[in-house]
């Protein structure tokens, strides 16, 4: 399977390194890594092109805020990266984040359950941060959920889902979209990825509130947006951060903006989400 792999790059010359020698030394190679250079101050981008003749590498600039607004900026400067692609000539795109080490064996093991079944749309591993020494799972690693840092498609998945959403929340709409269309999205146990920075730890003081913003625009409704901010202020450990999503959820509605989903892909979102919930309230009984 032929894979092109896109990777967004604000300001990563401490990390990008490390990648880039990581997706050198896979068993299995990509066939085109296009790295969109977004706005960078720092060396980002002098140092990919180090790797220019290791690589299937095309390095491109995107001009874009200096401000990273979770969602919107990341997907924006991947779109670019795309429109430099024929998918029709890739069986598997990547978005991956520029402060990863792979595994060598990752391209391989994408390759290898992409093949396993046609209907899998979606494939990915596990984040590991370093904590005192030692890799550990990051908390924010769900069986159900592959990380935006490390999607990987099927390109017919790709095509029936539309892309990407320049908006946060977009890695959970691109699963769900995928599910309604009727595609499988699978993450491997035991398939660990090194990721060098914190999730979110660029972040911006009030970008929590768009969080809530995506709850409102994928249709998740008063009681699920509810308990789905609850949940993800308890497993960040700072409950300030479940007012955030709710104010956010709360000023989508007034300001009364678009959803990002059709009712129906939004009756299939909720659905989807009562049906875990009540899976797991099962299961600790």
């Amino acid at each position: 399977m032929k894979i092109a792999i896109i990777i967004p790059a604000h300001n990563e010359a401490d990390y990008i390194k490390s990648t880039l020698i990581s997706l050198k030394n896979q068993s299995h190679k990509a066939s085109k890594i296009i790295l969109v250079d977004d706005n960078s101050t720092d060396d980002t981008s002098n140092i990919a092109h180090e790797f220019s003749a290791d690589l299937p590498l095309e390095i491109l600039t995107n001009k874009s805020s200096d401000q990273n607004i979770p969602g919107s900026k990341v997907i924006r400067a991947f779109e670019k990266g795309l429109s430099r692609l024929n998918l029709d000539e890739f069986d598997v795109v990547c978005k991956f984040d520029a402060d990863l080490i792979f595994p060598t064996n990752y391209l391989k093991t994408l390759v290898s359950t992409f093949k396993s079944n046609e209907q899998i749309g979606m494939v990915g591993g596990h984040c590991v941060i370093q904590q005192k020494g030692h890799w550990i799972l990051e908390n924010q690693n769900n069986p159900d959920h592959i990380r935006g840092a490390l999607k990987a498609y099927r390109v017919s998945c790709f095509k029936q889902i539309n892309g990407l959403r320049p908006s946060i929340g977009w890695d959970t709409i691109d699963e769900m979209l995928a599910r309604y269309y009727g595609f499988k999205v699978i993450t491997v146990p035991n398939l660990h990825v090194k990721h060098l920075k914190p999730t979110g730890a660029a972040y911006r003081k009030g970008s929590w509130q768009l969080q809530g913003e995506a709850f409102y625009k994928m249709r998740y409704g008063w009681w699920l947006t509810m308990i789905t901010a609850l949940k993800m202020s308890l497993n960040k450990k700072k409950f300030s951060l479940f007012f955030s999503y709710l104010s956010g959820y709360l000023s989508s509605k007034k300001n009364n903006l678009d959803p990002i989903v059709t009712e129906d892909q939004g009756r299939f979102i909720r659905q989807y989400r009562w049906r875990g919930i009540k899976k797991k309230l099962r299961f600790k009984n």
